[in-house]
C-alpha cells in the first residue's frame, strides 16, 4: 500500500505526541533565535538611520548594545532549539525501534519465514535512522518557519502593505513552492533508491553468510561483478536526487537573491512617491535579505526528505501488517495434559504439505515421526507450537484447541529444537539463558551435561563466559545443535519438540543426547522428528509421513 505524504507526515508526527511539550520549547527557542538573527541587522538599519541624522527610537548606543545582547542570543537560543530537536529526534528512534522489533516478534516466523532479510535489517538500521531528519529538522522547523514568516510579513507589512504582500509571495515561493516542486520531481527516485539500497544489502548478506561457498567454487569474481552493476544502479539513482538537490539550492539561491532586489525596487519607488519614508525604504530591504533563513532551512529538506518519506513507508509497512497468527492474551491458560491433531490439513500457499493429518501426544512417553525431507514432519511441529494455523481440522493441547490457549502459557509448555541453531554474538551462559533467564549456573551445567555440551564448554577458554562469536561462528555445527538441544532442557517445558535434533552430530554424541531424551520421558511428552533409525528406537509409538499423511 502506498501512502500519500500527508497521511506519513501525520503518521509519524502522532508519534511525537509525548514529546509534545519539548517540541514547544524547541519552536519557541527557535523562533527567539531567528528573531535574533534578524534584528541583529535590522537594528543595524536603525543605527545606520540614527547615523544619518534620523530619528529612532533608541540613542546609537543603545542600539549597539541590543545588537551584542542579540548576537549573543542568538548563540544561546539555536543551541537549545537544537538540543531539543535532536532530544526528541533520538528518544523518538528508540521508540520506534522498539515498536518495529515487537512487530516483527508479532510477525514471525509466518511472515518473515520468507522475507528478505537484507531488506529488512536495512529498515530497522538506516530507515529508521533517516527519521531522524523528520523529527530534528522537519516538524519544528515547519512550525518556525510560518510563525516567522508570519511575523516578518506583519513587520514588513507595517512600512507598506505592497511590502507585506512581496514579503509573503517570497517566503511562500521558497518555504512551499520550490519544495513541493523538487517533492515532486525526486519522490519516485528516492522511493526506488530506499528499495535498491535493502537490495543490495540482502545481496551483501547473502554472500557473507556464503562466502565459503563462493570461493570453494570459485564465483568469486561473478560475484564480485554483479555487485559492481548492482552499485552502479544504486549511484545512478542517487546522482538523480543529488541532481534533483543542485536544482533546488539554485532555485533557492536565485530567489534569495531576487525577492530582496525586487523588495529593494519596490520600496525605492514608493519612497520616491512619497508612500514612505526613507526607513520604509531600507528597513524592509534589510530585513528582507536577513529574514531567509528558516525557509530556506525547508526548501533545503526537498530531496532529503523524499528519502526520509520513502523510509518512513517502508516501516509504516512493517508496523502496519497483520501477523498470520495473532498473539492470544485473553484466552486459557494450560497445564499440559497431552497434545493431539485432528484431521489437520496445512497447505504453504498453494501446495498442500499434510492433508487429513491426525496424530495422539500422551501426557509422558516418546512419539516419533519419520519421513522424507519434506513431507510435512517439521510443519506439524510448528502447528503444535502454533507458528502457524492449520486451515482445517484442530490441533489441540490438554484438550483445548490451541487458538483458545493464551501464547505465553502455550509457548511455556513446549520447548521446541529446530534444524536450524541461532546464537547471539554474546557468551555461551547468556545464549542459553535465553530460553530461562533466572537460570542458576547450576541448573544451566545441569541442562548442558544432558545435551552432552557440558564438558566442551568447560574446554573453552574462559567456560561459558566464553565469546560464540556472530551468529556462533566460533563453533561447529554440532556444537550449536547441541547447545540448541540443552536450551530446550534449561526450558525444562513438558512438552519437547524436537527437529532433527542430532542431525549434526557423532554417533556417540547422538547416543548421549538420545540416553538423556529417553530418561525425559517419565516426566514429559516428548515428540521427535528425525530420518535417522538410530533416533526412532527410543520411541514409543512412530508415525510415518507420506505425501502429507501420518501412517
Amino acid at each position: 500500500m502506498r501512502r500519500s505524504r500527508i497521511n506519513i507526515m501525520l503518521r509519524l508526527a502522532g508519534l511525537a505526541k509525548p514529546l509534545l511539550h519539548i517540541m514547544a520549547v524547541a519552536v519557541t527557542m527557535g523562533v527567539a533565535g531567528f528573531l535574533c538573527a534578524e534584528f541583529v541587522t535590522i537594528l543595524g538599519g536603525y543605527a545606520a538611520l540614527n547615523i544619518m541624522g534620523l530619528e529612532t527610537a533608541l540613542p546609537l548606543g543603545g542600539l549597539f548594545v541590543l545588537i551584542g545582547v542579540t548576537a549573543l542570543l542568538r548563540g544561546v537560543l539555536h543551541y537549545a532549539e537544537q538540543y531539543s530537536n535532536h532530544y526528541i529526534a533520538f528518544r523518538l528512534l528508540a521508540i520506534l525501534r522498539d515498536k518495529v522489533f515487537g512487530k516483527l516478534r508479532e510477525l514471525c516466523p509466518a511472515k518473515l519465514e520468507c522475507r528478505d532479510k537484507g531488506s529488512l535489517i536495512s529498515v530497522i538500521t538506516t530507515d529508521i535512522e533517516l527519521l531522524e531528519v523528520f523529527y530534528a529538522h522537519t516538524i519544528s522547523p515547519i512550525m518556525i518557519a510560518v510563525i516567522m514568516s508570519v511575523i516578518m510579513v506583519i513587520f514588513i507589512g507595517s512600512y507598506h502593505a505592497l511590502l507585506g504582500v512581496i514579503s509573503a509571495a517570497a517566503y511562500i515561493f521558497v518555504g512551499a513552492v520550490v519544495p513541493v516542486i523538487i517533492s515532486k520531481s525526486c519522490g519516485r527516485n528516492a522511493e526506488e533508491f530506499r528499495r535498491e539500497s535493502g537490495k543490495l544489502n540482502s545481496f551483501v548478506l547473502e554472500n557473507l553468510y556464503g562466502i565459503s561457498e563462493v570461493i570453494q567454487y570459485g564465483m568469486g569474481e561473478q560475484r564480485i561483478d554483479e555487485m559492481k552493476c548492482r552499485t552502479e544502479l544504486l549511484s545512478e539513482k542517487d546522482g538523480r536526487l543529488k541532481r534533483s538537490e543542485g536544482i533546488n539550492s539554485a532555485i533557492t539561491t536565485a530567489a534569495v537573491v531576487v525577492f530582496p532586489l525586487i523588495m529593494l525596487a519596490v520600496s525605492g519607488a514608493l519612497y520616491s512617491a512619497g508612500a514612505v519614508g526613507f526607513d520604509g525604504a531600507l528597513i524592509p530591504t534589510i530585513a528582507m535579505f536577513s529574514s531567509f533563513g528558516p525557509v530556506i532551512a525547508l526548501a533545503n529538506l526537498g530531496g532529503g526528505l523524499q528519502q526520509t518519506f520513502a523510509a518512513a513507508d517502508r516501516v509504516l509497512d512493517i508496523l502496519d501488517e497483520q501477523p498470520s497468527v495473532p498473539e492470544i492474551r485473553g484466552g486459557a491458560d494450560v497445564v499440559f495434559g497431552g497434545a493431539a491433531a485432528e484431521n489437520v490439513t496445512f497447505s504453504y500457499g498453494g501446495d498442500v504439505v499434510l492433508n487429513g493429518v491426525s496424530a495422539e501426544i500422551p501426557e509422558h512417553g516418546i512419539v516419533g515421526i519419520t519421513g522424507r525431507s519434506g513431507s510435512g514432519k517439521s510443519t506439524l511441529l510448528r502447528l503444535f507450537m502454533r507458528f502457524w494455523e492449520a486451515q482445517s481440522g484442530e490441533v489441540s493441547v490438554s484438550g483445548e484447541n490451541i487458538r483458545g490457549i493464551n501464547t505465553r502459557s502455550l509457548r511455556r509448555s513446549e520447548s521446541l529444537v529446530t534444524q536450524d541453531t541461532h546464537l547471539f554474538r554474546d557468551t555461551v551462559e547468556e545464549n542459553l539463558r535465553i530460553s530461562k533467564p533466572d537460570a542458576s549456573r547450576r541448573e544451566i551445567e545441569a541442562a548442558c551435561k544432558k545435551a552432552a555440551i557440558h564438558d566442551f564448554i568447560m574446554s573453552l577458554p574462559e567456560g561459558y563466559s566464553t565469546q560464540v562469536g556472530e551468529l556462533g561462528e566460533t563453533l561447529s555445527g554440532g556444537e550449536r545443535q547441541r547447545l540448541e538441544v540443552a536450551r530446550a532442557f534449561l526450558h525444562d517445558a513438558p512438552f519437547l519438540l524436537l527437529d532433527e535434533p542430532t542431525s549434526n552430530l557423532d554417533v556417540l554424541n547422538e547416543a548421549v543426547i538420545l540416553r538423556s531424551v529417553l530418561t525425559e520421558k517419565e516426566e514429559r511428552a516428548v515428540l521427535l522428528v528425525s530420518h535417522r533409525s538410530s533416533a526412532m528406537r527410543i520411541a514409543d509409538r512412530t508415525y510415518s509421513v507420506e505425501s502429507g499423511r501420518l501412517s
